[in-house]
């Protein structure tokens, strides 16, 4: 099992954006600060800005959301999945790039958190 930290301006709606498009499913919730979400064999932790991990680093830098590490779920369909992320109005990166492992693209969560969906190819 993995386990991966997003750090989010609102977990309340990270959580919604998680379990309505991606499939993940609450395991704690201990909003506003903090949630636990989990599908199959990854959690994810959603940090709120007033979390532990949102806390400044010595130095002063301040953990915010948006950076390019990212979360990869793997789709049977890329082209459908992206069909109804587009109608939902999810925000997309870029188009679909296709390469000799697959095809993938990148979404925006609400923070700006990129999550890549990726199929592989066959």
């Amino acid at each position: 099992m993995a386990v991966m930290r997003y750090m989010v301006d609102d977990v309340g709606e990270a959580v919604a954006f998680y379990g309505t498009h991606f499939g993940f499913a609450i395991e704690q919730d201990m909003r506003p600060n903090f949630a636990s979400m989990r599908r199959d064999d990854l959690t994810l932790w959603l940090a709120g800005p007033e979390s532990s991990a949102g806390r400044p680093m010595p130095d002063g830098v301040k953990p915010v959301a948006g950076g390019w590490n990212r979360l990869v779920v793997e789709v049977d369909d890329i082209e459908t999945t992206v069909q109804g992320l587009r109608a939902a109005s999810i925000e997309f990166r870029n188009e679909i790039v296709r390469g000799p492992g697959g095809a993938q693209i990148l979404a925006r969560d609400p923070a700006g958190n990129v999550i890549e969906l990726f199929q592989a190819a066959s």
